[in-house]
């Protein structure tokens, strides 16, 4: 019956996914079925710690992340957990040795969110490192499936994917990460003053990411190309929204791409990667 559990706490981390992110789900189920269960683990995880951070007003948030933090550790050391979310975890982290050198930054970065409301550059990169970067490489270790070599050569790439993706997501909730938690992650930006001149500055970097994020991408797996390529083409298509709206709009409201344009972009980017046109 533990095989009914474990189970269980999966499906759990695969409703997490499709109740938080259509994007990201539409991109896991396209993944080989191997890897479905392992990146919903994944992503159940991170999105849990962020709800922490982000949605638990009026809760001591810096206990409860330090609990979440120790009972992380503690499920990955005995191989089981009470919490669905982090049964799911530890199994993938067990699986594909998953540790402390990828975990502790991303906690690290949640827990600089109770903290920090203004980033200088240091501090953005130590975030964007602990917050993005490190959950790619987590997928990337699922991805490659302890082959070390590649882990390691294709690590850079899979960083820019994420910093690319977190950036994104920085600008798109601009309004909102100011208004409702105080936070502007930028160095140096003044939300009040909010500029196209600025709002380009930032788009430059964003688009030097996805420059080499894509040189990864067609590198990976076949088992799990198309459905990186598909959150990599959605964010693309996310940005260029973005970079065709002025300042004055990003900052007063969330930018989005609509579900049934999700769906014309998973349909064409099967047809590419089914004949190798990535």
């Amino acid at each position: 019956m533990l095989d009914l559990y474990k189970k269980t706490c999966r499906e759990c981390a695969s409703l997490i996914t499709r109740r938080y992110s259509t994007s990201f789900s539409m991109g896991i189920r396209v993944f080989d079925q191997p890897l479905r269960a392992p990146i919903y683990g994944i992503y159940g995880f991170v999105r849990f710690a962020d709800e922490i951070v982000d949605t638990f007003h009026g809760h001591n948030k810096e206990q409860l992340l330090a609990r979440f933090r120790r009972d992380t550790y503690q499920a990955i050391e005995e191989g089981i957990s009470l919490n669905p979310v982090l049964q799911a975890f530890q199994e993938v982290a067990n699986r594909y040795s998953i540790g402390r050198d990828l975990i502790d930054p991303f906690l690290d970065s949640m827990a600089m969110d109770l903290e920090v409301s203004r980033y200088h550059d240091g501090l953005y990169k130590e975030y964007i490192y602990g917050s993005a970067e490190v959950v790619g490489l987590m997928c990337l270790k699922v991805f490659l499936d302890g082959d070390v070599a590649e882990y390691e050569r294709l690590k850079a790439p899979a960083c820019a994917l994420g910093s690319a993706f977190q950036k994104i997501n920085f600008l798109r909730d601009i309004k909102s990460d100011y208004e409702e938690r105080g936070r502007v992650y930028f160095p140096g930006v003044d939300y009040n003053k909010f500029t196209n001149e600025v709002k380009k500055e930032i788009e430059a970097d964003i688009k030097a990411d996805f420059d080499f994020a894509y040189t990864g991408i067609k590198q990976l797996p076949h088992s799990a190309r198309l459905g990186v390529y598909l959150a990599y083409v959605y964010y693309t298509k996310l940005f260029q929204k973005i970079k065709n709206s002025p300042a004055t709009q990003i900052a007063d409201e969330r930018i989005r791409v609509p579900d049934s344009r999700k769906v014309y972009l998973l349909a064409s980017s099967a047809v590419k990667h089914r004949f190798n046109l990535l």
